[in-house]
């Protein structure tokens, strides 16, 4: 598998499997070593490359361990602590990290629960650990912005000068988006005056303050409705969703039957479960040959574009919504889902469905 099909096997594997894990000694086996081993490409087994239970006496903190250290050229390049996942991550957990930073060779340290990962360096003071980290990923909303800085920690690309060059920018584009994004919900007096300033002539007193105040809010939320809307027009302006009516007929053979485009709908729920079986199914197959059709009854994903390879269903056009999956014959067999997350929860079947069409 590719970097991209690593990461999203990692991301399913934590969705379906997080809340079963109660200990953290759970989360680094089932995750943490996981992601060492698969995401970033260095070998669990060999102590050369992953030293687990990692020994360095600092001052008088004597025995202490770090949960992992990763070696390159015979030097410490990564210092990992793992806390419980869903335990909540801050700077408190960093303690061990702070204290080894300094001593060792390591330039960059990791703070993790299995589901999110803290990437830190040492650009405010040379060989002192940051308190703020310049990446941060979540791997069940793995921002794709993110995706390629990620992948210069793996053994095959790992560069630190080019790490550290890009950690300045990472930090703060990603502590900027989380200024505008918390500005956009909860927008303080300076933003409000600031925008107040450009279209009110008159005086800002504090009745003015007030009325902005909510126009603010009410100009951010649109704004961000536009845009969004505007995205998905694109979106779907760029794509071509063929139309069509599959149905079961002799044999169990799937047709396609020609719909009128103005009736059809595809929402954006349809999109992001398109995305997701398409995150899983290929682990399995080249993502290019996995297409989507939408009709006015349900929302189709092919192999090969092809109705006579359909891998699943998306019924999302009344309350309840179900995931259709296909047998060997190609028999539909629907699941009742509540939301897009418990599409994980079927990943073997859909790469099951997958193998049919790779045996024929």
């Amino acid at each position: 598998m590719d970097f991209v099909e690593c990461l999203s096997a990692m991301s399913a594997k934590v969705n379906q499997l997080a809340s079963t894990i109660q200990t953290e000694e759970a989360t680094k086996t089932a995750f943490v070593m996981p992601f060492i081993h698969t995401v970033l490409g260095y070998d669990v087994f060999d102590p050369s490359e992953v030293v687990p239970e990692y020994v360095c006496d600092v001052g008088t903190k004597k025995g202490e361990k770090i949960d992992y250290a990763i070696l390159k050229g015979g030097q410490i390049q990564i210092l990992i602590e793992t806390k419980k996942v869903g335990e909540p991550l801050n700077i408190n957990h960093a303690s061990q990290l702070f204290r080894y930073f300094h001593v060792t060779t390591a330039r960059i340290s990791i703070l993790t629960n299995g589901r999110f990962y803290r990437f830190y360096t040492d650009l405010d003071a040379p060989n002192k650990m940051d308190e703020k980290p310049f990446l941060e990923i979540d791997l069940l909303n793995i921002d794709e912005h993110v995706m390629p800085e990620l992948q210069k920690l793996t053994k095959s690309a790992f560069d630190v000068d080019s790490i550290i060059n890009a950690a300045g920018e990472l930090k703060y584009v990603g502590n900027i988006k989380k200024e505008m994004a918390k500005q956009f919900a909860q927008p303080d007096d300076d933003f409000i005056r600031f925008f107040a300033s450009r279209v009110y002539e008159g005086v800002i007193t504090q009745k003015v303050r007030d009325q902005f105040t909510l126009l603010t809010r009410k100009a951010a939320s649109q704004f961000l409705s536009d845009q969004i809307n505007d995205r998905l027009k694109s979106a779907m302006s760029k794509a071509t969703f063929p139309t069509f009516a599959e149905s079961v007929v002799a044999e169990n053979q799937v047709e396609a039957q020609e719909e009128p485009e103005d009736r059809i709908l595809t929402t954006m729920e349809e999109l992001e479960g398109f995305h997701i079986i398409k995150a899983i199914v290929r682990t399995v197959i080249d993502a290019k040959r996995i297409a989507s059709r939408d009709t006015q009854s349900y929302f189709g994903i092919l192999l090969d574009d092809n109705n006579r390879k359909p891998i699943a269903r998306l019924h999302f056009n009344r309350s309840q919504k179900y995931l259709g999956l296909f047998d060997k014959d190609k028999v539909e067999t629907r699941h009742p889902i509540n939301s897009l997350d418990e599409i994980y929860e079927f990943s073997a079947s859909l790469k099951e469905t997958i193998s049919f069409y790779q045996e024929a």
